[in-house]
């Protein structure tokens, strides 16, 4: 932590004598000025983090991803509004194991998504409108620009920790089981 009588004895030392009281004047005015523009940018850029995690707050739901070797259950957060889609896991530093994210499009398209800003490898399930996974891209790399596209049309995307498609054998052709597909009781 810098001293503030330090900083004012330096700015002062170097002027004469009958300045001085003037310089420390203008010294501390200065001093004050810098720290209240430094307590200002750091609010104003809390509050724009805490806005863009308030206008990307997720609702959650549960799904099942149905395999050759059984039913999976998982807890998700819902990315549905353009700004949800848009960030997505950006910034998470973990993921429970059964967890993930449904991205839902309001209709079947083709889908590019990227790892920008992501900082955990992900296994990713493209999903027709009918719960069957279209196409799997495992293994992610984080902070890659780089386009992951779906094979096929597609209405959700499960994003879920990498490594989860192995152990669990899922594959194109496995149903999601969830409400926004259809296909849950």
């Amino acid at each position: 932590m810098v001293r503030a009588d330090l900083v004012l004895s330096f700015l002062t030392m170097s002027m004469p004598s009958k300045n001085r009281k003037w310089g420390r004047a203008l010294g501390i005015a200065g001093l004050l000025t810098v720290l209240s523009v430094a307590a200002l940018t750091v609010a104003l850029s809390e509050r724009r983090i805490v806005s863009a995690q308030d206008a990307t707050s997720f609702a959650r739901t549960s799904l099942a991803i149905e395999t050759q070797s059984g039913l999976h259950q998982f807890e998700m957060e819902v990315a549905q509004e353009p700004a949800q889609l848009a960030r997505g896991l950006m910034g998470r530093r973990s993921l429970a194991a059964d967890a993930g994210m449904l991205f839902i499009y309001p209709r079947s398209h083709r889908v590019a998504m990227w790892m920008k800003d992501t900082l955990l490898p992900l296994d990713m399930l493209f999903v027709r409108s009918d719960g069957v996974i279209d196409s799997v891209v495992e293994r992610t790399t984080p902070m890659s620009l780089a386009p992951i596209r779906s094979k096929g049309d597609v209405q959700g995307v499960v994003e879920v920790n990498a490594g989860t498609v192995k152990r669990l054998q899922i594959k194109a052709g496995d149903r999601v089981i969830h409400e926004v597909f259809g296909n849950a009781d």
